[in-house]
């Protein structure tokens, strides 16, 4: 397994932030420059942005909670060398359900719809948690070497 096969997911779940980032922000410039709302109104609380800008801004945030525990998992496996298949094609799903939550989110907004996405990524997320823990306890590496932190003093 490649670095850049455990990596890819990681990279989507980056974009996919900063691509809602970037989107909130032009909406937010938006609101404000066309006198929706006033800047005073905003300082403390954002209640005062349209329903729209307040979805987005709520996606955004969603990016921070999940996906850390995602982030930290993915390094983990990859530093230890235990990012075998199971952990790679179950990155790609947890990133598919926050790609398809942050959509529910910023379009209908249905919270049944918005909740089983959420969950299944909790789920899906447990479940490489539950990989990677077996993978350092019961010491089934991938076929990545692990890092040698020495190797990384001596590099130029």
């Amino acid at each position: 397994m490649s670095a850049g096969a455990v990596l890819a997911p990681v990279f989507v779940q980056v974009i996919l932030t900063f691509a809602i980032m970037l989107w909130m922000g032009k909406l937010r410039s938006d609101s404000i420059r066309s006198g929706a709302v006033h800047m005073r109104d905003v300082a403390l609380d954002q209640s005062a942005y349209p329903t729209t800008v307040q979805q987005v801004s709520n996606a955004f945030s969603n990016q921070f909670e999940l996906p850390v525990l995602f982030y930290l998992v993915s390094m983990l496996s990859l530093f230890t060398a235990r990012s075998g298949m199971t952990l790679v094609v179950l990155a790609w799903l947890f990133v598919a359900t926050r790609i398809l939550h942050a959509l529910v989110h910023v379009t209908t907004n249905n919270l049944p719809r918005r909740f089983f996405t959420y969950f299944a990524g909790a789920v899906i997320l447990m479940l490489m948690w539950i990989v990677c823990g077996f993978s350092l306890y019961f010491g089934d590496s991938g076929s990545l070497p692990p890092l040698d932190i020495e190797s990384l003093d001596a590099a130029p």
